[in-house]
């Protein structure tokens, strides 16, 4: 006698067909961008795609006659470099006289330091005396003026300067030697010795000796080096750099 929910019937064992599961409905990625394993023919096109666009990459590349195949030789060597750097310093010098510019080198080929010669920070450099004579050594510019080598050592951008090398145009004074000397500066190289004999520059010789920090007179390679702002917009005859 059924029940009350009414007759059930047996459930029947449904067939091998029945049993074997359906398509699954698309999802994650897998589903919606099927694997090219199932898809030779997608797979074959997309072949045949990237091998035209390699064809035609080469087609456009320059031959090897058209591409530099080593560095040039006439770069600046580090000497060279920090030297002008030091010369160039020096054109943002007031003094109508003398221009002196100083550059400090650690032992990574880093520059630290850069200064040239003029008033000190606050000074007016319209109203103090630039001349080198005068009755009074107070109207001359020798009791107001820093050298390059003080703005150098002042002007670093690291914790200090011990070990350093530095690069200035004129070997330095008595004064700027002490200055050197205390900052742990280990040489100096200088373009120009022309006071050799004045007595600022051999007590400068003679700290310079007795501290240990070796000096010499640099020697270039070539006489000048021209800055030409418009070589950049020249057009090299390789078409790649």
């Amino acid at each position: 006698m059924p029940g009350r929910g009414g007759a059930r019937h047996p459930t029947r064992d449904p067939s091998p067909a029945a049993r074997r599961p359906g398509p699954l409905p698309p999802s994650g990625r897998a589903a919606a961008r099927p694997s090219a394993d199932f898809l030779p023919g997608a797979r074959r096109a997309a072949a045949a795609a990237a091998a035209g666009r390699l064809g035609r990459a080469l087609a456009c590349r320059p031959s090897m006659s058209e591409v530099p195949c080593r560095k040039r030789d006439d770069y600046l060597e580090w000497p060279e470099y920090f030297m002008a750097v030091a010369f160039l310093s020096a054109q943002r010098s007031k003094d109508p006289n003398s221009q002196v510019g100083a550059c400090i080198v650690n032992a990574e080929n880093k520059i630290v330091g850069i200064g040239y010669n003029g008033m000190p920070n606050g000074c007016s450099d319209d109203l103090l005396p630039w001349r080198r004579t005068a009755e009074n050594i107070l109207d001359t510019k020798y009791p107001y003026v820093c050298h390059a080598e003080l703005n150098a050592i002042m002007n670093k951008n690291s914790a200090d300067v011990k070990g350093c090398t530095m690069y200035v145009a004129l070997f330095p004074c008595n004064e700027c030697a002490k200055l050197i000397i205390q900052a742990g500066i280990k040489e100096v190289i200088f373009m120009s010795d022309k006071y050799h004999d004045s007595n600022e520059t051999t007590a400068a010789r003679l700290l310079f000796e007795m501290a240990g920090v070796s000096f010499r007179k640099f020697t270039p390679k070539c006489s000048q080096i021209v800055i030409d702002f418009d070589s950049i917009n020249s057009r090299p005859s390789q078409k790649l750099q």
